[in-house]
């Protein structure tokens, strides 16, 4: 009964197209947050009291709000507030990128501030300037230290891209509840068998990077 309900019609097709949409807001954000949560995270060590106020309340204020309100605030706020109409996938991008530049910057803050300070003096007493410092001493061994952790937050983003279907994003946990409706069977039997598909299909994307962040901590240790 549950294999006829996922060959009927273009079921299948449908839940694939629903997953590439998925995996469309997930990797463009990840990459994205991935370059300026970077560059946050760099920003966030500078001394200046405010600076260190502003990237302290962008951090506090992602972190306070939940991401369902920000993506409320951002399709329906700004079309209201300022007349930008976007479409709800172009609105997860932008909101899960706000969102992923905070929480990688504040990873990048703490993995560049667990660096060992005789170590940067060391570079200093060779004759290194401070760029040299940051990109030769620093950099490398943050973003080694970093990487676990990030391919952690890589993997929530791709999971809680499935709020896009609040807004309206016919992602794949959206299309496996159109199915379910205008299923033949009973609603339970239909449930069971298309969360299923869509848990293998999120299972497909996620678990590669999970083996990937393993594989990356065992070179790095050895």
């Amino acid at each position: 009964m549950g294999l006829e309900l996922l060959f009927q019609g273009s079921n299948i097709e449908r839940l694939l197209n629903g997953l590439c949409v998925t995996a469309e807001i997930a990797f463009i954000s990840v990459f994205f947050a991935c370059i300026l949560g970077v560059i946050f995270g760099v920003i966030m060590t500078n001394r200046n009291p405010i600076i260190k106020a502003i990237c302290s309340f962008y951090l506090e204020f992602v972190r306070i709000i939940p991401l369902l309100v920000l993506l409320f605030l951002a399709y329906f706020g700004l079309a209201k507030w300022f007349d930008i109409h976007l479409d709800g996938i172009s609105v997860c991008i932008l909101v899960f990128i706000f969102w992923g530049t905070a929480e990688m910057g504040d990873l990048v803050r703490g993995a560049l501030t667990s660096i060992e300070k005789h170590q940067v003096e060391s570079a200093y007493a060779l004759g290194l300037t401070p760029f040299q410092t940051f990109v030769y001493i620093l950099l490398p061994q943050s973003l080694k230290r970093v990487t676990p952790s990030a391919i952690n937050l890589f993997t929530r983003m791709v999971k809680t891209s499935s709020l896009a279907m609040l807004i309206g994003v016919v992602e794949v946990i959206k299309v496996g509840q159109q199915i379910i409706e205008h299923s033949l069977f009973s609603n339970q039997s239909a449930a069971l068998w298309i969360y299923g598909v869509i848990f293998g299909l999120y299972f497909v994307i996620c678990y590669p990077l999970s083996l990937f962040s393993r594989y990356l901590e065992t070179r790095w240790e050895s």
